[in-house]
């Protein structure tokens, strides 16, 4: 999971990939710590082209206001640089499987 502190760099990123899951979180989250290597397993194992970022909520601001991120962790799915889907603490991990599935079997095999 790449680190992303620049809106800028955050943009293009999402902006030149086919999918990307990002991940907002920051280190005093203890769901997230629990959490994101559960997301990070199911995407090496299910979905390994798909490009992952992380975003420090308390090192990059801008982006999480920009992107109306308010609480963590925040989970959100880009398609072809539109929000496909996004997840909070409550996540389910068979719903964001199956949220990336299709998108990710139309676009990346």
């Amino acid at each position: 999971m790449e680190n992303i502190y620049n809106p800028e760099d955050f943009q293009s990123l999402i902006d030149t990939s086919d999918i990307v899951v990002v991940y907002y979180s920051n280190d005093a989250c203890n769901v997230c710590k629990t959490l994101k290597p559960k997301i990070l397993d199911t995407l090496r194992s299910e979905f390994p082209a798909t490009k992952s970022i992380y975003i420090d909520t308390e090192k990059s601001p801008v982006i999480a206001g920009q992107h109306r991120v308010f609480s963590i962790p925040t989970i959100d799915i880009y398609v072809m640089g539109k929000e496909h889907a996004r997840f909070g603490r409550n996540l389910m991990m068979h719903e964001f499987e199956v949220s990336l599935r299709k998108p990710y079997e139309a676009l990346l095999k």
